[in-house]
């Protein structure tokens, strides 16, 4: 037998898993680490918390299988994008990592969009605006607030690159993360020069790793240490991968044009799939050759959107999902005159606007926390209605979505989605998309599939489908325009 062992490493754990040839999840282990919050909107997590992670998960998740470590061809694993560490010669981290959600680089933002350089194609044809979340304006902010780290730090670069240095004792990037969030053409000349000197951010070309390489394509294999703490064979080769949510689209099979990919977890990202580049304001992309060789990807999200259901349960001691689901789905759609906007951690898209914030509007003494629950639900899914309607104007359509993630396994929220969006649902046998994804690439690496199209074809199967109820797209349609006037008016107030 041939195994792969995967990692997903997300907003708040990371998760490893061990696939067979067939796609299925033999085992799987989580460990959790902690987010470290603060005024500002700013997020860090500690490096060596992920590391430590990675090895007692993969540890716990063979163990778990019952599987003989001989037999683990290969490795590949997802992580969050935008998690961003500056790093010794050793790989060891020099502060904390400002990671995805963290946006306090909203004035370095801004910076980044005044040069006009061509690289900002990517950010709305060149209109921008430019995500605080981004890796430049992250570095930009370390060289402006803390020098000291900028010009000590042997490498700034992300999640994904720590791990793969760790596992490999390489540096090397992924094409995935560069290409998303690096401002990184491969259509276009590669590196952004011109616009890393405008920024006075030349000293990055040096510190970025040296190799960029696209998923799917071995890096090397293990080295003795890691080997060693992982009990795997050094010839176990270690295989590019991404960008969680990217790589997810290849676990839910989301590879044809005009296929549309909905990644959920503590954020929703929708992705899609072209055959030429596109590019229009509130629409990130499209990115060449990032996920499939000689395709494009227009991209969409949502910072907060799982998290807004764990901000409920945190505030109120706990959430009986089963209880609250079945409650939820006795009300109409508008939830009895509730509406909220979900950028509770600053909005990616279509605003891109790190300032705003959530709001709830419409509470009465009626309300109950099942009202709440699934307003958060309707919310959220106006936010995607959004986004999808900004494609449609920057003329990329889709007849249906494909989604993976924790909110695939509420029926209800599944049906929200179909009923805002008026588009049939499709979620895979698994939705665990990131992991399923992963084990796809070290399935190619490892000589297995000859394409990541061939690996998609033997890894992922069909599961159930969700259509939308003609009744309830017509109600939503009136709610989405009121949701829709609710960004300006919040913006106007938080603004004054």
């Amino acid at each position: 037998m041939a195994y792969f062992l995967t990692a997903d490493g997300g907003t708040e754990s990371l998760r490893a898993r061990i696939y067979d040839l067939n796609g299925k999840c033999i085992a799987s282990c989580a460990v959790p680490y902690e987010t470290s919050f603060s005024a500002g909107a700013r997020a860090e997590q500690m490096p060596a918390d992920w590391w430590a992670s990675f090895v007692k998960a993969s540890r716990g998740a063979i163990s778990k299988g019952g599987i003989d470590p001989g037999q683990i061809e290969a490795i590949a694993y997802a992580t969050t994008s935008c998690s961003v560490v500056a790093l010794d010669q050793n790989g060891d981290a020099l502060r904390p990592a400002l990671i995805w959600m963290d946006v306090r680089a909203h004035a370095e933002a801004d910076a980044v969009l005044a040069t006009g350089d061509p690289a900002l194609q990517l950010n709305g044809a060149g209109q921008g605006p430019v995500s605080a979340e981004w890796m430049l304006p992250k570095a930009l902010w370390l060289k402006r607030n803390e020098p000291e780290v900028f010009d000590r730090a042997y490498r700034i670069c992300e999640y994904q690159d720590f791990l793969t240095y760790k596992l490999t004792g390489e540096w090397a990037a992924s094409l995935n993360n560069v290409g998303l969030r690096w401002h990184f053409r491969n259509d276009a000349g590669g590196r952004p020069e011109t616009l890393l000197g405008a920024l006075g951010l030349e000293a990055l070309l040096d510190k970025w790793p040296p190799r960029v390489v696209a998923p799917g394509e071995v890096i090397a294999t293990l080295t003795a240490q890691a080997a060693t703490e992982l009990g795997l064979s050094r010839s176990v080769k270690v295989v590019q991968g991404g960008a969680d949510a990217l790589i997810g689209m290849i676990g839910l099979g989301v590879a044809r044009p005009g296929q549309l990919a909905l990644i959920t977890g503590s954020s929703h990202l929708q992705f899609g799939v072209t055959e030429a580049a596109l590019s229009a304001p509130g629409v990130w992309g499209a990115y060449a050759d990032i996920v499939y060789p000689g395709r494009y990807v227009v991209e969409g999200g949502q910072t907060s959107t799982g998290s807004i259901i764990n901000w409920l349960g945190r505030l109120t001691g706990g959430l009986n999902y089963d209880e609250l689901n079945a409650r939820a789905a006795e009300l109409e759609p508008g939830c009895d005159g509730l509406i909220i906007q979900d950028h509770f951690q600053g909005n990616r898209t279509p605003y891109t606007d790190p300032l705003s914030r959530g709001a709830i509007l419409g509470l009465t003494l009626a309300h109950e926390k099942h009202h709440i629950f699934r307003a958060i639900m309707e919310g959220i899914s106006f936010g995607t209605r959004a986004i999808l309607d900004a494609f449609g104007r920057a003329g990329y359509t889709s007849s249906e979505i494909t989604v993976g993630g924790g909110a695939s396994a509420s029926d209800l929220w599944m049906q929200i989605h179909a009923d805002t969006a008026g588009l049939t649902i499709k979620i895979p046998a698994s939705a665990d998309a990131p992991s399923t994804g992963s084990a796809i690439l070290a399935a190619h690496g490892a000589g297995r599939f000859e394409t990541i199209d061939d690996g998609i074809a033997g890894m992922v199967h069909p599961g159930r489908t969700i259509d939308p109820i003609a009744a309830n797209v017509a109600k939503y349609e009136e709610i989405y325009q009121q949701y829709l006037a609710l960004y300006p008016a919040a913006k106007t107030v938080l603004e004054t």
